[in-house]
């Protein structure tokens, strides 16, 4: 069975149809069930996007993203570094 990846929008679309379930008086496992996915799922979206809107959501994983980019950056530069350094040192 494979595996979907959700959109940060449609996650949160999800976990707020689960809370609109569970006031109508449906418990949480057959809510859960209802949206598609198992339990584990359910609870890390619900860790991970809680209480979060769906334009925050986006903009936190844009964050993320350029966060990545730049520790790559800073990673390469870093390594730049230490050979420029090695070679001034006469150590080549």
């Amino acid at each position: 069975m494979g595996t979907k990846k959700h959109k940060p929008e449609e996650v949160v679309t999800k976990l707020r149809q689960v809370d609109v379930l569970v006031s109508q008086g449906q418990s949480v496992a057959d809510a859960i069930q209802a949206i598609g996915v198992i339990g584990v799922t359910y609870y890390r979206w619900r860790k991970e996007f809680g209480g979060l809107k769906s334009d925050q959501v986006r903009r936190m994983k844009e964050l993320e993203t350029e966060n990545q980019r730049l520790r790559k950056a800073i990673a390469d530069l870093t390594l730049d570094k230490l050979i420029l350094q090695e070679a001034a040192r006469g150590n080549f």
